[in-house]
């Protein structure tokens, strides 16, 4: 058996997941992903000694299934990346962590832990030269440089170094869950509150067996889909300030703030922590507070229509959004990038349609992409989504399932394993549990959408100019502290 399959949210003991050795393991996943599955997870756990454990889900989408396998290494071991681009940042992470060597890795630079000291990307010729950005940047936003290396204005790579604000979260999570556990999820990456406690409370709610109130499933869905309506009305705004475009930049500032309220007035926070919580929701809405709601998204979506609808009519504002910053399907596939970025690409892939947990088992959101790859497609899939998403909240708000919005899960099962799928705002959000004997958390890994999409951003800039590089930049969107937990 080559791995084992299992659902999105289903738990399975760990002695299931078949270890296989080092060679078959590798074609396993190279196979994989020859066949359409994409690199969900790789990494690795202690096993003692110098043996370290790695473990790899692969996600098939067509057939909603996920595919787990694992193997035993020492201090090195053939490296996945030159046959499997996807495995490029995982391997990276794996020899950072464990100082296990991926033998054959083309640039097996740290990505946290020292990133900012080691060297390089360097292209050599005539009038060649260096730019580097940050890791302070001009904005109140978070550290990470980006080097560029360019021919006059024109960017040949881009090489982006992160880490500035590693926090060693999943180490701190290892022998939970405890009451600050919850506390962690929703500050991994502070504006997808809602999506990581979302996977972490789905992760626990399997390996306790506990089955949560359809009341609480609805109301995770609308605090979901708020946190995307916020963030991608937000973003349109700044692509809109980053070609000096006001009217828009203007309109969308505070109309993502309009959304950040509607979830404070569900929740008490406007980032929505405090709503989700293992077993249900810490909140409920009553018949008043979903009609207030309701009337806030009425005018708030109008309002964002009018905005963004003049971003579409103003020609100067497209010639500077469309064929910039492309990223080819092919190119897309091959790495491995998620959300709005690879629906912008034309990749019809989205965990609530592939697979689909809570609410989304009852009722899907139409898939929103487009298929030029450019700062216009990245721009435009938001815009669809905004649509889909208020009318999903409009839908259900109207219709609150009665009963109980929270029961109280039991003790977690020993010796299992679970992953758990979120499709994020930014896109999939992936967590892997791993229990102990005591039915503790032996191994805890977060994968947020921007671990897989930073590699995009930096192929996206190759032959542009580099003053294209803010306009790239928002269009994706991806989160420093995210990658650095």
């Amino acid at each position: 058996m080559m791995s084992l399959t299992l659902r999105n949210g289903q738990r399975v003991a760990r002695r299931d997941v078949p270890v296989l050795g080092v060679d078959e393991f590798r074609q396993g996943i190279v196979a994989g992903v020859v066949e359409g599955a994409r690199l969900a997870a790789l990494f690795g756990y202690g096993l003692g000694g110098d043996r370290v454990g790695l473990l790899a889900v692969l996600a098939r989408g067509d057939d909603a299934t996920l595919s787990v396998s694992s193997t035993v290494v020492a201090d090195a071991y053939p490296a996945l990346t030159p046959h499997c681009a996807q495995a490029h940042w995982f391997e990276r992470e794996v020899a950072e962590q464990y100082a296990v060597r991926p033998l054959g890795h083309p640039w097996p630079k740290p990505i946290r832990s020292g990133a900012a000291g080691a060297d390089f990307f360097r292209v050599a010729g005539e009038e060649v030269h260096e730019v580097g950005v940050g890791p302070v940047h001009a904005g109140i936003i978070e550290p990470g440089h980006f080097r560029f290396q360019c021919h006059g204005e024109h960017v040949l790579h881009l090489e982006i170094a992160l880490g500035y604000q590693h926090r060693g979260v999943e180490r701190t999570l290892v022998g939970g869950p405890s009451k600050r556990t919850i506390h962690y999820m929703e500050t991994l990456a502070g504006d997808t509150s809602v999506g990581h406690a979302t996977a972490y409370c789905q992760a626990v709610e399997a390996l306790a067996g506990t089955r949560v109130p359809a009341r609480a499933d609805v109301l995770r869905g609308v605090a979901l889909e708020l946190e995307r309506l916020a963030n991608h009305a937000g973003d349109l705004g700044a692509l809109a300030g980053d070609v000096g475009y006001l009217p828009t930049a203007s309109y969308c500032g505070r109309l993502r703030g309009d959304f950040l309220n509607m979830t404070a007035l569900l929740c008490g926070s406007r980032f929505g922590r405090g709503m989700v919580r293992s077993g249900g929701v810490g909140y409920d809405v009553d018949a008043a507070r979903a009609a207030e709601l309701l009337a806030r998204l009425d005018r708030t979506l109008r309002d964002v229509t009018g905005a963004v609808q003049l971003l579409w009519d103003e020609p100067s504002v497209q010639a500077r959004f469309e064929e910039t910053g492309r990223v080819s399907r092919d190119a897309c596939a091959a790495l491995g990038l998620v959300g709005p970025v690879a629906r912008a690409c034309g990749l019809q892939q989205d965990v609530r349609h592939e697979f689909p947990s809570g609410i989304f088992r009852f009722t899907q959101i139409p898939l929103s992409s487009w298929h030029t790859g450019d700062v216009f497609a990245r721009a435009y899939v938001r815009w669809l989504e905004i649509q889909r998403s208020a009318a999903f909240v409009r839908e259900q708000l109207t219709a609150l399932p009665v009963g109980s919005i929270r029961v109280v899960p039991e003790r977690l099962a020993p010796n299992a394993l679970v992953v758990s799928l979120v499709e994020g705002w930014r896109g999939e959000i992936c967590h892997v549990a791993l229990t102990d004997d005591g039915g503790r958390l032996a191994r805890y890994k977060v994968i947020d959408p921007s671990f897989h999409n930073w590699i995009g951003l930096a192929i996206a800039l190759r032959g542009q100019q580099i003053s294209d590089f803010p306009l790239c930049n928002k269009s994706f969107n991806l989160s420093y502290c995210g990658h650095d937990l």
